[in-house]
């Protein structure tokens, strides 16, 4: 494999979708009689600040149309070690979109021997949103969610996106989809300072089980087939997926709850599940 040597002035740097922009050029949009085809779509995530990080958390389903194409797919990802994305719209162009981000986070760290800031990795992640938006007028639009820790301020941070590759910091909380509506409206219910790890999960999974109950394309548990949100924390300590066994037990503990609160013995909504080690 040849190394590429650039003449100054065109030297893409530490930018690797400039990189490949000079080595092999993108193909244009899609042409305008495939637009009507069916394409998996990603639906409903969400994101919230606890006390030591951020929460984020993806249900699993994918519609094409009005049929479901998958029903355990994956929408939240490491970028790298403090920072995560989510994905909502059109499946294939988002994690085409994810996977570019996370060369270009690693490319960077390679050509410049040190790490983006938290903010610095937003704006990177704004301008792909933005080299996306003709994609996105033709339908098939890529609407991500990205948070991580910031190691200079000590804090979890958040920022979502528009297709025109705005930028926008969240302060608490956000979510986006089909379902983010619901989700973002229970969160906001059940949200306060200084959260714990643990109520910060509760309530993002909360999030998406209310998501699923009113939205169709938002996949809500499936015990039967194993099937749970992914959920991820990122901290001082880094990028961490909360494993599905603890899913599983707190979406237990939360339909207990539920089935207390119907036969009157117990009480429900607006508050994060309760139980389990508060750390």
């Amino acid at each position: 494999m040849s190394i590429y040597l650039f003449p100054a002035g065109e030297d893409p740097g530490a930018s690797f979708a400039e990189l490949i922009q000079r080595v092999r050029p993108a193909a244009g949009p899609l042409p305008a009689d495939r637009v009507h085809l069916d394409m998996p779509h990603a639906t409903t995530i969400a994101a919230l600040r606890f006390s030591s990080g951020v929460v984020m958390a993806g249900d699993r389903r994918a519609t094409e149309g009005v049929s479901i194409a998958h029903r355990a797919m994956e929408k939240v990802f490491a970028a790298d070690r403090f920072s995560a994305v989510a994905i909502a719209g059109t499946a294939g162009p988002a994690i085409e979109m994810v996977r570019l981000f996370q060369t270009q986070l690693e490319h960077y760290e390679k050509v410049e021997g040190t790490t983006l800031s938290l903010e610095g990795k937003a704006n990177q992640l704004s301008q792909m949103v933005r080299s996306h938006l003709p994609m996105a007028m033709q339908g098939l639009a890529v609407v991500p969610l990205f948070a991580g820790w910031d190691e200079l301020r000590k804090v979890g941070r958040i920022f979502t996106y528009d297709v025109t590759g705005g930028r926008y910091e969240e302060a608490d909380f956000h979510a986006t989809g089909s379902g983010g509506r619901d989700a973002k409206t229970t969160i906001k219910l059940g949200f306060r300072e200084g959260m714990s790890r643990l109520e910060a999960v509760d309530l993002a999974l909360e999030a998406l089980f209310q998501a699923a109950d009113e939205d169709a394309a938002t996949g809500g548990p499936d015990p039967v087939r194993g099937i749970y949100p992914i959920v991820a924390t990122v901290g001082a300590e880094g990028f961490a997926t909360v494993p599905d066994e603890e899913i599983a037990a707190r979406f237990a503990i939360y339909l207990d709850r539920r089935a207390e609160a119907r036969r009157g013995t117990g009480t429900e909504g607006g508050r994060p599940i309760t139980g389990g080690d508060p750390s």
